[in-house]
């Protein structure tokens, strides 16, 4: 209850905003370099990036521009990189081989990132099969075209041999078949990789904001993926995932997508006591992009904006297209 004197409240919290200086001071929430990581698509076929139409400013790397993009991610001080691998058209089949072909664009990408950067940028990939399959599913299909969950865990392990035979720090698998967790966990182990962690794709929903990603990793999808995803009716399923990841050995927990599930990041992160991301996908990135583009919206504002939204429901990592451009503007104090 505020204090008032006469008819006038005494308590005025205005004052706290008075000027940049102020609000700076008594900010609650802060975004910093280090929590941002940089999701990168590196393609197969190409020998000079390619711009995505869905996606402005984003761009299907060349390995050699990959490279770069990554030193330039260790200067602006961000956290980590995510690595997506888009191999040649005629390499996919049903069971994805180009995710375990050690010599697979994905797993190449590892190599070449970590020659470039080391272990100064935590490097981070995609272990999925969805952009190596010929269909475009997560997951190996059965003889009536469903997701086979066991016969896909099999591959999943595969991958995952593979990706930390590369040198990868971490591994994120985001197909959500059930038991994901702990079969990469053993595999991980069982091939001398104790160091590898885990970022459990948690709480991944069935998001129509997916849709520019499909652009960026040449998807073949066929059919939708509601049988796997969850459901975004559904925030209690989220936390019986979570506790299954965490049984099973997740490092690490996220929520995909972020903005239009900030309850779902606030209920994991007030649950947990490991490190809990939320990826502001292509959809999220591409709705900014477009209404800044058309004058609807102050783009660099909105940015801020959303991912300090993303922050405060709990996200102490954040994966973002805007985040090299965001580390900088933070290292120059904007």
């Amino acid at each position: 209850m505020s204090t008032t004197y006469g008819s006038f409240p005494g308590a005025r919290p205005r004052r706290l905003r008075v000027n940049p200086t102020m609000r700076r001071m008594v900010a609650e929430t802060r975004l910093h370099p280090a929590e941002l990581i940089l999701p990168a698509f590196v393609r197969e076929d190409v020998t000079e990036p390619v711009p995505l139409q869905t996606m402005p400013g984003v761009l299907q790397h060349s390995r050699d521009s990959l490279r770069k993009a990554a030193a330039d991610a260790v200067a602006a001080g961000i956290g980590g990189i995510m690595l997506f691998g888009v191999p040649e058209e005629s390499k996919k089949d049903a069971v994805g081989t180009p995710g375990t072909d050690p010599d697979g664009i994905l797993q190449v990408a590892i190599r070449d990132v970590r020659a470039e950067v080391g272990d100064d940028l935590v490097i981070m990939s995609d272990l999925c099969l969805d952009e190596h399959t010929d269909h475009g599913h997560c997951g190996v299909l059965d003889a009536e075209g469903r997701i086979d969950n066991d016969a896909t865990l099999e591959r999943y392990a595969e991958m995952a041999r593979v990706q930390a035979d590369a040198g990868v720090h971490t591994v994120g698998p985001s197909g959500m078949m059930d038991g994901q967790v702990g079969v990469i966990r053993e595999a991980l182990d069982g091939a001398g990789h104790r160091d590898v962690s885990i970022l459990a794709y948690t709480a991944k929903y069935a998001s129509a904001f997916y849709g520019p990603f499909r652009e960026a990793v040449g998807s073949s999808l066929k059919g939708d993926r509601k049988t796997y995803q969850q459901d975004p009716a559904n925030a209690r399923e989220a936390m019986r995932e979570l506790e299954l990841d965490l049984a099973e050995g997740a490092d690490m927990v996220m929520v995909k997508p972020a903005l239009p599930y900030l309850d779902i990041l606030r209920q994991i992160a007030d649950a947990v006591d490991v490190p809990v991301a939320a990826y502001q996908i292509s959809g999220e990135y591409a709705m900014v992009e477009a209404a800044a583009a058309n004058g609807w919206i102050d783009r660099d504002r909105a940015i801020m904006e959303t991912l300090t939204s993303v922050r405060r429901a709990g996200a102490g990592m954040i994966l973002t297209y805007w985040a090299v451009e965001v580390a900088q503007r933070l290292n120059r104090g904007e």
